[in-house]
């Protein structure tokens, strides 16, 4: 099981122009530091969250409780100029998961409810200790020598973008979900999939588009584990010492440990 947690601004499309459109450049740092500030406050508790429509935003949560969820809120109330709904739920994949969350939220009311504010409902169990995270760090074969030093800016960012949204349809069919998470790097909440899932995912993409992926899964108790053993993976098929389009590795079965150290008090 994944335990999955869907962020919401609360009413946020009217109060960007109440009483006046506000600037879109502040808008726009105001989005990016909520993304960042979240990804801390989960990050310390070793959870990773993804921006999605930076007004929506998902978080892989496994191991984090409801209050633990309930002190972040807070601190997000006390420090910015709106507050945030959350809903979390748990299931076999993440795309249930998300579902589930988000059905939690919308139960309460529209995003554009100015009566809705700091939902915070839990579809299920939480997922402590019994689950697990399962992460796929994709990213693309040569992109800097193929599209970053000879295409402009723009046209190498729409080519990527392409990439995802094949990837997107593509891993939805196994309930597995897509964030873009720079450079030409994505990352993939992705329970319930084999490596032999993604190598014909890849093999399909490269025999339509001549686009080569590769990819390193990570398993763990929380997502950071996760993420860290997906990293790895991926680092060890750039450099050779693995053959062929994807490694996994599980972190109970990894003999690196490092003490954990938190740079956030939430």
């Amino acid at each position: 099981m994944i335990q999955i947690t869907v962020i919401q601004i609360d009413n946020y499309g009217p109060w960007t122009v109440t009483p006046n459109p506000r600037r879109e450049s502040d808008l726009q740092a105001l989005q990016s530091r909520l993304y960042g500030d979240l990804n801390l406050q989960f990050g310390a508790h070793r959870g990773l969250v993804f921006y999605t429509r930076f007004d929506n935003l998902i978080a892989v949560t496994n191991g984090i409780d409801l209050d633990t969820h309930r002190r972040i809120q807070e601190s997000i109330k006390n420090r910015y100029p709106f507050t945030v709904s959350m809903g979390i739920a748990s299931a076999e994949t993440p795309y249930e998961a998300q579902k589930l969350a988000t059905e939690k939220i919308q139960e309460h009311g529209s995003a554009q409810d100015k009566y809705r504010k700091e939902v915070l409902d839990v579809a299920n169990d939480f997922t402590l200790e019994e689950g697990y995270v399962q992460l796929a760090h994709i990213d693309v074969n040569n992109v800097t020598k193929t599209l970053t030093d000879l295409e402009s800016a723009y046209d190498t960012y729409l080519h990527i973008n392409e990439i995802q949204l094949i990837l997107i349809k593509e891993l939805k069919r196994y309930g597995a979900l897509v964030f873009f998470i720079g450079g030409d790097n994505f990352m993939c909440p992705c329970n319930g999939m084999s490596e032999e899932d993604f190598i014909a995912i890849f093999q399909d993409i490269r025999d339509k588009t001549g686009v080569q992926l590769k990819a390193g899964i990570g398993i763990g108790k929380t997502a950071e584990d996760a993420s860290n053993m997906a990293d790895i993976g991926l680092e060890l098929i750039r450099k050779g010492k693995i053959e062929g389009q994807v490694c996994t590795l599980n972190y109970e079965n990894y003999n690196i440990r490092r003490k954990f150290n938190t740079l956030c008090p939430i």
